[in-house]
């Protein structure tokens, strides 16, 4: 676990403070956070219960104070006044990465495991650009996995500017496999950002993970 969270913490600049729990082994979420989970099943729960002590631990990593994360009305969590952050579970992990406001606008963290992307679901993943890239390297479906985990890390970054749910084909994700870099590129405006505006993240492979990042910084 350990070297996962080195890994995640790889993803951003430094001063975002990132974290790694296993699943079933945080304890309970705090007071103000349970109501999002009181009709959920058990797994949920656990999985919930991770995911917000691998937040806190990324808060304590970053140099913040801890405090509670509530769940918004749209399933978002309600950062703290003066953070901005990013929760995923897979597997057994939930992972967090957290930083002060001042230092980046939001963050975007997605994890899956490391394999092979059903192929009928790739069309829906994937325009022809994307599709084509993939079909270019080994292990094309291996490949495919990263892009869906890069675009729902991408989303995540964007959703705290723009509140807006779009499908798939709202980004187009570009890979530099060598320096392990990930563009987003916004297919049409989805303000407030325009047409053609670029995130910027990292991806990595660990633990059976493929994990992405990525960061927006202030304008």
């Amino acid at each position: 676990m350990t070297r996962l969270a080195r890994v995640i913490a790889g993803l951003f600049p430094h001063g975002v403070g990132t974290a790694a729990v296993t699943i079933g082994a945080a304890p309970q979420p705090w007071p103000d956070e349970l109501r999002a989970v009181e009709n959920a099943v058990p797994h949920r729960r656990l999985e919930f219960a991770a995911g917000r002590a691998a937040a806190r631990a990324a808060m304590r990593a970053a140099g913040l104070a801890e405090a509670a994360i509530p769940m918004d009305d749209d399933r978002a969590p309600i950062w703290p006044s003066g953070m901005i952050g990013s929760i995923t579970h897979a597997e057994n992990v939930a992972l967090a990465a957290v930083a002060s406001l001042d230092m980046v606008a939001s963050l975007g963290l997605d994890a899956e495991p490391d394999a092979p992307l059903p192929d009928d679901v790739l069309s829906e993943i994937c325009d022809g650009e994307e599709c084509a890239w993939i079909a270019g390297q080994a292990q094309p479906l291996r490949w495919a996995r990263l892009i869906f985990v890069a675009k729902e890390a991408a989303f995540k970054c964007q959703y705290p500017a723009s509140k807006t749910i779009f499908g798939f084909d709202g980004m187009r994700i570009g890979v530099d496999v060598e320096r392990g870099a990930l563009t987003a590129v916004f297919r049409r405006a989805i303000p407030p950002f325009s047409e053609a505006e670029v995130l910027h993240g990292r991806f990595a492979r660990s633990a059976g993970l493929v994990v992405a990042g990525f960061v927006r910084q202030h304008d």
